[in-house]
């Protein structure tokens, strides 16, 4: 039976990387497929993973019918065994349904891949209906990891080195960013909880200060 699948994680945890296999994997096996993503690091209509791997995707612009687009494919000829979204997180709510659409109408497996909360914690949208939504999720097992060593759980933004808890829920950057601009970095809870990054726990090494003050 098709599937709606949510695989989800922290940055840095292979999401990406996973997606561009399951797509390897199903064309050498002669499978056609459509690639879906949002805002990528690598630009508009691109799928990209950290270990420099990079294909061609369908920008799911906002208010795009992923459902109309697909259907609209297949009356043309086009041959399509199945679906991949990557950062399914940026997608409304509504596109989320059109996915689970495009499983029980046209029978088509898809792959949605994305984070599951923010920098504040707070679930994203699209996240959120894949949780409602989906026949199966898989916690991706490449566990990112914090700079104290501890499995990452968290995904902190940063701006100028230090961590913020306030701004839009969505501003495009990545955790390979210079500490001067708007960055990301995956941290354990106990250190978000503190705002400790890994360049705050630098410093408070640095400083003369045997115990310092960490906000809570």
């Amino acid at each position: 039976m098709p599937e709606l699948v949510f695989f989800s994680g922290t940055m840095d945890c292979g999401k990406s990387t996973l997606a561009l296999q399951i797509g390897h994997n199903r064309s050498a096996r002669g499978l056609q497929g459509v690639i879906f993503t949002r805002d990528d690091r690598a630009g508009e209509g691109k799928l990209s993973s950290r270990l420099g791997l990079v294909t061609e995707a369908v920008e799911a612009a906002r208010g795009m019918d992923l459902y109309g687009h697909l259907v609209g494919q297949m009356s043309k000829g086009d041959k399509v065994d199945y679906v991949i979204v990557d950062e399914a997180q940026f997608l409304a709510p509504e596109q989320i349904d059109q996915l689970a659409r495009v499983v029980d109408e046209l029978g088509l497996d898809v792959f949605a891949f994305g984070i599951t909360t923010d920098f504040r914690t707070k679930l994203f949208p699209g996240s959120q209906r894949l949780i409602e939504l989906a026949d199966r999720i898989e916690t991706l097992q490449v566990e990112a990891m914090c700079w104290c060593g501890a499995r990452a759980t968290h995904n902190a933004r940063t701006v100028g080195g230090e961590m913020v808890v306030e701004g839009e829920q969505v501003v495009v950057g990545d955790v390979d960013r210079p500490a001067e601009e708007i960055g990301y970095e995956v941290l354990c809870r106990r250190h978000h909880r503190r705002r400790m990054t890994s360049a705050a726990a630098r410093a408070g090494a640095l400083s003369p200060d045997v115990l310092p003050v960490i906000p809570v």
